[in-house]
């Protein structure tokens, strides 16, 4: 009886804190605010470059950045390093995602998988990863595998270990659910194990992205020849200062849009929480 109250009560409840905040006035919703600090960096930026606060060889005004943006946007490098390097992350990205849940349900559901699978990939995790280049470059060569690699590499850490955490820090109600309910292995993993560890798995993914893009930029240093980290190589030998900051604001736009991807993924998927609806 309680339970077939509760949903309707819940989904009432979800409608009213929907039309709450659509009533809201423009500047006191999410995305406005959050927009508040960026806008407020880039004017103090600016003003710092105007007075000389800030020297024009170390950092150059935004307005210079722009410009140099542009040109290199107009000149069609833009794009095709964009469809390189995007290529290379969403490549790494899947074969880290890919090991690193593996991997986590592996040693999460099993002890023997724990003890096979864990103590090695925790070595792993404590060797720096941009230490191994020089071994990659020795296994790979200096063409697209040892970036990818590296990325996968990145990616997969992270998301092994809120995998495992996720997996073992499951509610006990629902291992006794299963029980009682006589579910067979899938359907446990199905209905229990992966809608239950999946808000863990999101962070971690959140997590993954941005380790993601920051091995992309070290990556890119290894012998490039497209993608946003040959840009910033021809802008470094050249002491493009400009173009060189550009290319980095690049990759912290890339980074804020697929964090944001998955922000909204993870609202859309966890929109049965009871708190999903009030963030």
């Amino acid at each position: 009886m309680v339970t077939e109250v509760s949903v309707p009560v819940r989904a009432a409840a979800a409608t009213e804190s929907q039309r709450a905040r659509a009533s809201r006035p423009w500047y006191r919703r999410p995305g406005f605010l959050r927009s508040i600090a960026p806008v407020v960096l880039l004017v103090v930026w600016q003003l710092a470059s105007q007075t000389g606060l800030l020297s024009a060889k170390i950092l150059p005004a935004p307005s210079v950045v722009f410009e140099a943006g542009l040109s290199v946007f107009e000149s069609g490098q833009l794009v095709d390093a964009l469809l390189v390097s995007g290529q290379r992350a969403l490549i790494g990205f899947s074969v880290g995602a890919a090991l690193g849940i593996g991997f986590g349900v592996l040693a999460g559901l099993s002890r023997i998988g724990e003890y096979t699978v864990d103590p090695p990939l925790q070595m792993l995790r404590t060797i720096p990863l941009f230490g191994l280049i020089p071994l990659f470059i020795i296994w790979f060569g200096i063409g697209e595998e040892p970036k990818v690699y590296l990325i996968a590499l990145g990616v997969a850490f992270p998301l092994y270990l809120n995998t495992f955490a996720a997996i073992r820090h499951l509610d006990p109600k629902l291992v006794e659910l299963g029980d009682v309910l006589g579910l067979s292995r899938g359907e446990r993993m199905r209905y229990l194990v992966i809608p239950g560890a999946l808000p863990q798995i999101l962070v971690g993914m959140r997590q993954s992205l941005g380790i993601a893009w920051l091995s992309l930029i070290v990556a890119e240093q290894i012998n490039a020849s497209a993608g946003l980290g040959f840009i910033v190589n021809n802008a470094r030998e050249f002491l493009r200062t400009d173009i060189v900051i550009f290319g980095l604001l690049v990759y912290g736009v890339l980074g804020l849009v697929t964090d944001s991807i998955v922000r909204w993924l993870e609202k859309w998927a966890l929109r049965w929480q009871p708190g999903a609806v009030v963030r």
